[in-house]
């Protein structure tokens, strides 16, 4: 797999990305994309009383809504416009409680083919260490005279 070449058909900025994210749930959750890469889209989210459960911990369905996130907006930006990636499969493995600040995701492809990607989200606390990992597939279909998600 070549990691050098750039993978956006559909670059975008965080602002651009960030707009995306109005009068959803990202915005209620408070989701922030933080960073476009070459290879990668980055966002946080707070843990607070948006995010957690009942006992005060990041609720793994808020780290799965981040996970599929990144993954979705990622693979509408790696396809040609009149296109765009809808949901297939999550899995997530939540590895570590988070209690307070920020989770940062993490999310680069595993596979972008012409019908189906796989993207891996890695999610992390504020000290680095592994919240939760995730696996996305996406289907890649054709919108009608649709724009993809992308900006």
């Amino acid at each position: 797999m070549k990691t050098a070449a750039r993978i956006w058909a559909q670059p975008a900025t965080v602002a651009q990305l960030q707009a995306l994210t109005r009068g959803t749930a990202l915005e209620a959750l408070g989701i922030e994309f933080t960073a476009v890469g070459d290879r990668e889209l980055r966002a946080r989210m707070p843990v607070d009383r948006r995010t957690v459960q009942p006992y005060g911990l990041l609720h793994g369905g808020a780290s799965v809504l981040l996970a599929e996130t990144l993954a979705s907006v990622g693979g509408a930006l790696c396809v040609p416009e009149g296109y765009s990636c809808l949901g297939l499969e999550v899995n997530a493995n939540h590895l570590r409680p988070a209690r307070k600040g920020h989770v940062t995701g993490r999310a680069t492809p595993l596979h972008l083919g012409r019908r189906v990607q796989v993207w891996e989200v890695r999610i992390e606390d504020e000290s680095g260490r592994l919240v939760c990992i995730s696996r996305v597939t996406l289907a890649v279909v054709e919108f009608s005279g649709v724009q993809s998600t992308g900006p």
